[in-house]
């Protein structure tokens, strides 16, 4: 059985990811290379959805175009990877509304020890503003999509 999920893995990161789309009023989030769709699954956001994230707190996912820039194999959720807000015109919009525009949004999976509460979990919005998904979906995410993958987030 090691040899199967070694083979699944491997082929997995054969034929990575060049693009994440999240469509928030949806609830998707979706992997895609050369233009074809690879893969979908379903999300959880922040308890707050509606709406771009302008300052730290607001429980709200961002909008726009964001780059997965790095990733954490020892957090605090099962897996996650960083998105690249806020963007300097994040931190403008922040400043002028005399706010932190906050940070740290991941996509991620569930609270470690807690991965089997998922089919609960998933059903609501229960984040800070980061993107939730499975522990195997984020095991999935995490081998198909490399750094630097763009995540284009829409309302």
């Amino acid at each position: 059985m090691a040899w199967l999920l070694a083979a699944c893995s491997s082929a997995l990161a054969n034929d990575p990811a060049d693009r994440v789309v999240v469509h928030k009023a949806k609830r998707l989030l979706q992997l895609y290379r050369d233009g074809e769709m690879l893969r979908e699954y379903s999300i959880a956001l922040g308890g707050n959805p509606i709406g771009h994230k302008e300052r730290e707190g607001d429980r709200r996912t961002p909008e726009g175009l964001y780059v997965l820039d790095w990733r954490n194999d020892k957090s605090g959720y099962h897996l996650s990877m960083h998105v690249s807000y806020p963007r300097p015109e994040d931190v403008t919009a922040a400043a002028a509304k005399g706010v932190e525009p906050g940070g740290m949004i991941m996509i991620h999976g569930q609270p470690n020890y807690f991965g089997w509460l998922a089919f609960m979990t998933q059903m609501f919005d229960w984040t800070d503003g980061c993107i939730a998904v499975t522990n195997a979906e984020m095991d999935e995410i995490w081998n198909m999509v490399p750094n630097n993958t763009p995540i284009e987030i829409n309302p």
